[in-house]
């Protein structure tokens, strides 16, 4: 699905209200449920978290998940996890965050499930707040994903441009000392003109997807792909229906501003006469 925000024209859309699983772009949610809450002031950027034992033990990087390397007894700013979880699609991030804010993972999901009702997600349903599979339970749809980015991007602008496209993140310490140092997983920053979010996310079940966003010249475009067979097939996706969107945007500005010509032309014409 490809959007327009600054008209609200869907400019393509394919199986768009299907159901399937979000993998790490459900770490959106948990943004939006984050920055809403650092906006009423219910929490700080400055505000930290301590890393249990049983976040680390679930989320450590011997999962094979995406993790920003946290170790136990830690303590993190929101600020500094926000980073991790978006920069990175850390893990452990987005379970520290929940258990810092409602005790629980558990508990935090009911919240985002409650808040993706309140802004109209209708098809979405979340069990975790980082996307890990879960029997089924995670489900969304494309059209939800863009009312998602749509409303975060609206609601929260300097959330958005703080932290969607940060190049990169260090933090942590490899074996042999040395800063670990990953890159933003986002596969068109750089490719694509104007790209500054969203959010990457693969598992077995979900394929490869991708929620991003784009802004040229006052106009900003959201997709969503999903389903796609390597990190390779999503980046050429994205960056080709992106490209596409940009370039029928213009045509149909184009096209409206000849209309728009035209009809002056013909009342003028008129009033002449």
């Amino acid at each position: 699905m490809l959007k327009d925000m600054e008209s609200g024209a869907i400019l393509f859309s394919r199986g768009a209200d299907k159901r399937f699983a979000p993998a790490s772009m459900a770490k959106v949610m948990t943004a939006y449920v984050v920055l809403d809450l650092l906006k009423t002031r219910e929490l700080r950027r400055d505000t930290t978290f301590t890393v249990s034992d049983a976040v680390w033990r679930k989320w450590n990087s011997s999962t094979g998940g995406s993790t920003m390397f946290l170790s136990p007894g830690e303590k993190l700013s929101v600020d500094d996890l926000l980073k991790g979880l978006i920069t990175v699609s850390a893990n452990d991030a987005a379970a520290v965050l929940a258990e810092g804010i409602d005790g629980s993972e558990e508990a935090f999901v009911r919240r985002m499930n409650k808040v993706a009702a309140d802004i109209g997600m209708a098809s979405s349903h979340f069990g975790t707040p980082n996307g890990w599979p879960d029997g089924g339970v995670t489900k969304v749809s494309a059209a939800d994903l863009i009312t998602l980015a749509d409303r975060l991007i609206r609601d929260h602008p300097d959330g958005y441009a703080r932290y969607f496209s940060i190049p990169k993140l260090q933090h942590g310490v490899a074996p042999d000392g040395r800063p670990i140092v990953q890159p933003n997983r986002n596969p068109i920053l750089d490719r694509v003109d104007g790209a500054d979010g969203l959010k990457t996310g693969h598992t077995r079940e979900a394929g490869y997807c991708f929620l991003g966003s784009a802004e040229r010249d006052g106009r900003r475009l959201i997709m969503v792909v999903a389903g796609l067979p390597s990190a390779n097939a999503r980046r050429e996706e994205a960056q080709r229906l992106m490209d596409w969107g940009f370039a029928a945007a213009a045509h149909r500005m184009a096209a409206e501003t000849r209309r728009g010509s035209a009809s002056t032309s013909v009342a003028a014409g008129a009033t002449h006469r």
